[in-house]
């Protein structure tokens, strides 16, 4: 494993990745105009109904992109491009409507709070169990298979916090105060080394991975990317920040048993305390987190604004039917001896 006295800071350091290879025509379309000033655009090709497929996201990720590091020699003026935008808005179209039919309609009249939890305990009629990563990873998980899901995520933790702080400007009052609290302690309280994607950097080194921001895109099938893009869908958009709260919500209330399930695998596996230290400090922070995201966040925001409830539990229940999408890809290419990446880490 690595030992470098500077993996702490691998993952902060200023780095904008390259632009990804495409994989159909609408990541192909971008990205030839992407390597180019801004300039007029004639309209972009329309998205098929593949919503989770490799081409529309991989194409929607690079769009959503811009808004957080971008990438290396892309102008900055291409956020804000209007011919992109509209582009990207037939893309979240396509997107959107494919999430919402796979996280099915509201089937409950309980209180937001008290869904949430049943939806985090498995007990929601609304809810379609997803497969347990976790516990496949717990009970028999490789080396290699752990160092794959770190690849995974890594489209994510390397920039944890970020798309759900979106919602920070649009809530008020005691939301706005719980959303502060659980993105004070994400962010290591102002502790640079705290931050917990600055820890997940640091499990990437320990695992023989690279740790740069976007390093391993070329490698991600759309199901996983299809996890990132959700949150930055419902993070860009304001009558959607109700979902953003939903979503953060059970990101809270679920992650406990499997943060401590892959810190048991990689203790198992030999991986140092200091690889393993990003999923102790979620256990122990997401004790407290999840509270508040239940009852301070997302039940005082249904309080407060009852119009919003409904916004909430769809954004709960989107959430887990995309990572049951992403579980069962994954689990399927291990069950049949395959890496679950486009391209295999020794590849």
């Amino acid at each position: 494993m690595a030992t470098s006295t500077l993996a702490v800071a691998s993952p902060l350091v200023l780095h904008e990745p390259p632009l990804p290879r495409p994989r159909g025509p609408l990541s192909e379309w971008l990205l030839g105009h992407l390597g180019s000033p801004p300039h007029a655009l004639v309209a972009g090709p329309r998205p098929a109904d593949d919503w989770d497929g490799d081409d529309l996201q991989l194409a929607l990720y690079v769009c959503y992109e811009l808004h957080y590091r971008s990438f290396a020699g892309v102008d900055e003026r291409w956020e804000w491009h209007p011919g992109l935008l509209a582009f990207r808005a037939g893309l979240e179209e396509v997107f959107e409507a494919g999430v919402r039919a796979a996280a099915g309609p509201a089937l409950s009249g309980e209180p937001v709070e008290e869904q949430l939890w049943d939806m985090a305990s498995g007990a929601h009629p609304a809810v379609t169990p997803t497969p347990s990563l976790s516990a496949y990873v717990a009970e028999r998980g490789t080396l290699d298979q752990i160092r794959e899901l770190a690849v995974h995520r890594s489209a994510y933790q390397l920039k944890e916090a970020d798309p759900h702080t979106w919602a920070i400007p649009r809530l008020t009052g005691g939301p706005k105060a719980a959303m502060v609290e659980i993105q004070a302690d994400e962010y290591g309280g102002g502790s640079e080394s705290e931050m917990h994607c600055s820890l997940f950097g640091v499990t990437m080194d320990e695992l023989d991975l690279d740790s740069r921001y976007g390093a391993y895109l070329d490698r991600l099938p759309g199901r996983t990317l299809a996890t990132v893009n959700l949150i930055s869908l419902l993070g860009l958009h304001r009558r959607l920040r109700a979902a953003l709260v939903g979503h953060l919500a059970i990101f809270e209330m679920t992650s406990i048993v499997p943060m401590g399930r892959y810190a048991a695998a990689m203790a198992r596996l030999g991986v140092p305390a200091r690889g393993r230290r990003f999923y102790d400090v979620h256990v122990e922070a997401d004790a407290h987190h999840q509270t508040v995201a239940a009852r301070d966040l997302a039940g005082r925001l249904a309080a407060d604004e009852p119009a919003l409830a409904e916004g909430i539990l769809l954004g709960a229940r989107a959430v887990m039917a995309v990572e049951r999408g992403f579980s069962e890809a994954v689990l399927e290419h291990w069950a049949a001896g395959r890496s679950s990446l486009r391209l295999p880490l020794d590849g």
